[in-house]
C-alpha cells in the first residue's frame, strides 16, 4: 500500500486516530482470511470506498484501505466482530392499525411509496402473484438501486410484519426488516426497523449507513403516510443530467438548523433577507435559492444560506451573507411536488452522482425555486437541485 502521507485530513501521521498500516506478514494473513469472501463483494466495495474517499480528500484513500485491511486481519485473529447495525424510524398515521397493515403487507403498493425508486422509477420490479402472504417476494434491479429482494416471513394482522431482505448488488448481504403497528389515539404508530451486519470491509461506514438508511426510512414513512391518508404522493423526480450553470451571485441569511426544522427556519431566513434587500432597493427578481454549505450527519444539522439571486454589480449590505459561483458544470435534478418531499430529489441526485462517479466541487450544493408557494399548488412546485462538479 505504501506509506501514509505525512498529513491527511489535518491529522498528523502519529495521531492516535490513524490506524497503523499492515506489515507484510499481516497482509499475507489477511489475504488467506479474505479467501472466503466474495471476490465481487471485495472488489466492488473497496473500489467504492476508495472512490468516496478520493472525492472527499485525494490523500485519504490509503488510510481507509489500510483500515479495512487492519480490520479484516483482526477479524481473522478473532479480535473483532462483524459490524452490526440497527435502524428504526416511526411515524403516526391517521388510519387504523389494520388499514396500515393491509397497505404495508401488500408488496403491490411498495412501488408507490418506496424511498429508493424515486431515483430510478423505471427499475425492474417483480412481485409474486400473491403479494401479501408469507413467502411473498418483492424483487428489484436497476443501475442506481442495485439488486435484491425482500420476503415476508411473519404476518400478524394489525400488529407485525417480519421480512428478510437479501441484497445482491452493490454487495451481498442479508438483513432483518420489521414493521410494528400499535394504536396511537385515533390512528396508528408505525415503526420500521432494519437489523443486520455490514461486510467486514465496510465496518467504517456503520455510522454513515445508520444515518442514510434512517433518512431513507423517514422519506418512505412520510410518503406512506401521505398515500394512506390522501391517496396521492406529491413528489416526482426527474434527473436532467449535467448542465451548465452560472455565473450566479446570491445574497441571503445564513443559518444552522436541524433537518426537522429546515422548513420553518428557511421561511424566517427568506423573510429577513427580503426585508433587508428591499430596504436597500436591491432587485430580487432574478431567482430564489438556498445554498447548503455543510451537513453534519451525526447531529443531522444543515448550515445553509437562503436568499435571492442578485445583480453582479449590486452593492450589498454587510448584514447579508453572500455566495457566488462562476460558470460551471453541475448535475441537475428537478423535483415537482411538495417541499416536504424534496429529500427524494436530493437522494436521487447523490445516487446518480455516485453511480456516474461524478466529482463534486466544494462550491456548495444548491436548490433554485422556480415558482412561488404562495400562489402555486403544492403538487406543482418546481425545485431544481444542483450539485456543482469539478
Amino acid at each position: 500500500m505504501g506509506q501514509l502521507p505525512a498529513k491527511s485530513n489535518g491529522l498528523s501521521r502519529g495521531d492516535a486516530r490513524n490506524v497503523p498500516v499492515l506489515n507484510e506478514s499481516e497482509k499475507a494473513d489477511w489475504l488467506t482470511a479474505a479467501a472466503s469472501d466474495s471476490a465481487e463483494n471485495v472488489a466492488t466495495c473497496l473500489g467504492e470506498l476508495i472512490h468516496i474517499a478520493w472525492l472527499e480528500n485525494p490523500n485519504s484513500w490509503t488510510i481507509l484501505v489500510n483500515r479495512c485491511l487492519r480490520y479484516k486481519f483482526l477479524s481473522s485473529k478473532g479480535k473483532s466482530t462483524m459490524p452490526r447495525y440497527h435502524v428504526q424510524r416511526s411515524i403516526e398515521i391517521n388510519a387504523s392499525p389494520q388499514k396500515v397493515f393491509e397497505v404495508v403487507s401488500d408488496f403491490g403498493t411498495w412501488t408507490t411509496w418506496s424511498p429508493w425508486l424515486c431515483a430510478e422509477p423505471d427499475a425492474n420490479v417483480t412481485v409474486t402473484d400473491d403479494a401479501a402472504s408469507i413467502g411473498s417476494v418483492y424483487s428489484w434491479e436497476g443501475e442506481l438501486v442495485g439488486q435484491g429482494e425482500i420476503e415476508h416471513q411473519t404476518l400478524t394482522p394489525g400488529k407485525l410484519i417480519e421480512d428478510e431482505i437479501r441484497f445482491v448488488k452493490p454487495f451481498r448481504s442479508r438483513s432483518e426488516v420489521c414493521f410494528e403497528m400499535e394504536p396511537a389515539g385515533d390512528g396508528t404508530k408505525l415503526t420500521w426497523h432494519m437489523r443486520g451486519s455490514l461486510p467486514w470491509f465496510l465496518f467504517w461506514m456503520r455510522a454513515q449507513m445508520e444515518v442514510f438508511i434512517g433518512m431513507d426510512y423517514e422519506r418512505g414513512l412520510r410518503m406512506l403516510k401521505e398515500w394512506i391518508e390522501s391517496g396521492q404522493i406529491l413528489s416526482k423526480t426527474n434527473i436532467r443530467g449535467v448542465e451548465s450553470v452560472g455565473p450566479l451571485r446570491m445574497a441571503g441569511v445564513r443559518k444552522k438548523c436541524s433537518i426537522s426544522d429546515v422548513g420553518s427556519s428557511m421561511e424566517g431566513a427568506f423573510s429577513q433577507a427580503k426585508q433587508i434587500l428591499s430596504q436597500h432597493n436591491i432587485r430580487m427578481d432574478e431567482g430564489v435559492m438556498s445554498v447548503y454549505h455543510h451537513f453534519d450527519m451525526k447531529a443531522k444539522t444543515f448550515d445553509y444560506t437562503s436568499g435571492f439571486v442578485v445583480p453582479q454589480s449590486a452593492d450589498l449590505p454587510a448584514e447579508l451573507a453572500t455566495w457566488s459561483i462562476p460558470s460551471a458544470k453541475a448535475l441537475c435534478v428537478e423535483h415537482t411536488g411538495s417541499y416536504d418531499n424534496l429529500g427524494n430529489g436530493w437522494s436521487a441526485a447523490h445516487q446518480y452522482a455516485r453511480y456516474k462517479k461524478l466529482k463534486q466541487s466544494k462550491a456548495g450544493t444548491f436548490e433554485v425555486y422556480r415558482n412561488d408557494p404562495d400562489d402555486t399548488a403544492a403538487a406543482d412546485l418546481v425545485t431544481e437541485i444542483y450539485l456543482p462538479l469539478k
